[in-house]
């Protein structure tokens, strides 16, 4: 009955806010947006093709597993966005939720580039696939195999896949009926893909990242990839939303529901770097040789690196967004959102290239060429699935409180 009130409510307070009508507000990917886009994903190609002829092909597989596991976060963090504020009943990010449910259709993409380094690159990444003469691996050998790790990619991408599909779909429904079927619905399937992503974010770091150093381990590692993937999402939804509003869409949204992306970001990156911290200071404290070798080849070796990941992520996001002002201002959001999303790609190569590829690694053409062709796929993927349904949840029994919503 109160969805329903709000739902009444909500359309008389369009009309008496000069909003004409619920009706669709569709957005429209010119052929301007599209050009951009291809010719970013050109520089991909012609990075990776560059990288595949002239460097040592092991630098190639590791860039495309960070650039594919990069974007996979971002993607999957709009959908638990979405998820998380479903189940909670939140009603704010309503006005929003069409963003990060477009960021979940870019899953399917990244499931390719991952059948492509497990066909291809598999044994340059990780090095237990071909090395087992030690004890600690032969031990693992259970669990780190080849065929049961292509087992678990299967589940991982196939579970995302359709949970993050039947979600989008079951909330787009929505729109073509008043009934409150659709939003019920939803409920269930939000429910459905935070369990099997509570479990599958932990064992995908795990397999994926973890891995790759496989005689070392962490009890905080699932935590701190997911901080770090949940605040690179937010960020992205935050530049998306902005972008949007600049080319007059979205105009249902405001400057609260900003402040309330910043706050995200602003929590989500003290948290991240609470869990940095937290797994650095407990292993250099112990100062047990099989941990510690961990952070000393990223201190020696990528020190620049490491201590850019921490001012990056950490003093300059806490700084620029204290002040109270600051997440109400689109200027200082785009510019924070910016710098986490690049201080996050830097956090994610910390973790790739030194178990990887070691020496080998470096910041170059294909680093920075691969992953503006990742981009501009992934937002081509985005922006033609916003062209296809409506930024304007109409018949969302929360929206009227969305319309409403002032942060304290």
């Amino acid at each position: 009955y109160k969805r329903q009130v709000y739902k009444i409510e909500g359309e008389r307070f369009l009309k008496q806010r000069n909003y004409t009508t619920m009706e669709p507000q569709i957005f429209s990917f010119t052929r301007n947006q599209k050009i951009v886009f291809i010719l970013l994903m050109l520089i991909g190609v012609v990075a990776a093709v560059y990288g595949l002829v002239i460097l040592p092909h092991e630098r190639f597989w590791a860039n495309l597993l960070l650039n594919t596991f990069y974007f996979l976060a971002i993607a999957l963090a709009g959908t638990f966005f979405v998820s998380v504020h479903i189940v909670g009943q939140s009603g704010w990010q309503s006005s929003i939720e069409r963003i990060p449910l477009a960021m979940g259709t870019f899953v399917p993409v990244t499931a390719i580039f991952m059948l492509v380094i497990l066909i291809f690159g598999m044994h340059d990444i990780y090095h237990w696939t071909h090395d087992h003469l030690d004890e600690v691996l032969q031990g693992k050998t259970p669990y780190l195999n080849t065929g049961f790790f292509v087992a678990r990619m299967v589940v991982y991408f196939g579970g995302w896949i359709f949970l993050a599909y039947k979600l989008r779909q079951v909330m787009l429904q929505g729109d073509h009926s008043p009934e409150l079927s659709s939003f019920r619905k939803s409920h269930v399937w939000a429910i459905l893909f935070i369990v099997f992503f509570a479990i599958t974010n932990s064992t995908s770091s795990w397999d994926l990242l973890m891995s790759i150093d496989p005689h070392w381990y962490s009890t905080l590692y699932a935590w701190y990839i997911f901080s770090s993937l949940f605040v690179s999402g937010v960020a992205a939804i935050i530049l998306i939303l902005i972008y949007l509003r600049s080319k007059g869409y979205m105009a249902h949204t405001n400057n609260e529901h900003l402040h309330d992306l910043g706050k995200y970001l602003f929590g989500i990156s003290i948290l991240w770097m609470y869990l940095w911290f937290s797994q650095f200071m407990l292993i250099w404290y112990g100062n047990i040789p099989e941990e510690t070798t961990y952070f000393i080849q990223r201190v020696d070796d990528f020190n620049t690196l490491f201590y850019l990941n921490i001012g990056i992520n950490f003093f300059i996001p806490f700084l620029v967004l204290l002040p109270r002002r600051s997440p109400r201002k689109a200027i200082i959001m785009v510019i924070a959102s910016v710098i986490v999303i690049i201080g996050h790609w830097i956090d994610f190569y910390l973790v790739v290239m030194p178990g990887s590829i070691g020496d080998k690694s470096g910041i170059g053409f294909l680093e920075v060429g691969l992953t503006l062709g990742f981009t501009g796929m992934f937002l081509y993927v985005v922006f033609r699935s916003l062209s296809k349904a409506s930024l304007v949840p109409s018949n969302h029994p929360y929206f009227k409180e969305s319309l409403e919503y002032e942060n304290l």
